[in-house]
């Protein structure tokens, strides 16, 4: 019989607690900072998961552009990273190599038609590095507030 008399006012306790530890709780934004998104020096998208940095960027005629950034955020040369990207209908997906084109790397074939295509790019830092893959939708249409292709947009919405 006490255990059972002792279960409700334990109860009672952890409910009037709960609350006043969670208003410990609650998410200080100055706690920490979240990295500013920002567009590539061509206004494409940055993969920072690999190191050094680099811009997926889609030129005007649908090849895919590579090109990787110092910590200032400046292009530098390709070493010997080896780049694929995978992208279109996920039932016939298109898979594009690269070849060094000035400071950047280019595919040697356009991407797909469409506007919005499943896209995963793998990055490898050399012959025997590990592979950092990227995935996201890639999506041609325009932000209607930064102006840049909805892929590599900055707006703080997105």
């Amino acid at each position: 019989m006490k255990v059972k008399s002792l279960v409700l006012p334990i109860i009672a306790a952890l409910a009037v607690s709960l609350p006043a530890f969670a208003a410990d709780k609650k998410h200080d934004p100055s706690d920490h900072k979240h990295e500013k998104k920002v567009a590539g020096p061509n206004g494409g998208r940055i993969i920072a998961t690999v190191e050094p940095r680099a811009e997926f960027f889609v030129t005007t005629d649908r090849k895919v552009q590579i090109t990787f950034l110092d910590k200032a955020g400046k292009a530098i040369a390709p070493a010997d990273q080896i780049v694929t990207v995978t992208t279109g209908d996920r039932s016939a997906p298109k898979v594009l190599t690269f070849a060094k084109a000035g400071n950047t790397l280019l595919s040697t074939a356009a991407i797909p038609a469409g506007d919005e295509l499943p896209t995963v790019v793998q990055i490898k830092a050399g012959p025997t590095g590990k592979t950092i893959t990227a995935k996201f939708n890639l999506d041609l249409s325009k932000c209607g507030e930064c102006k840049l292709a909805e892929y590599a947009c900055t707006c703080a919405s997105h």
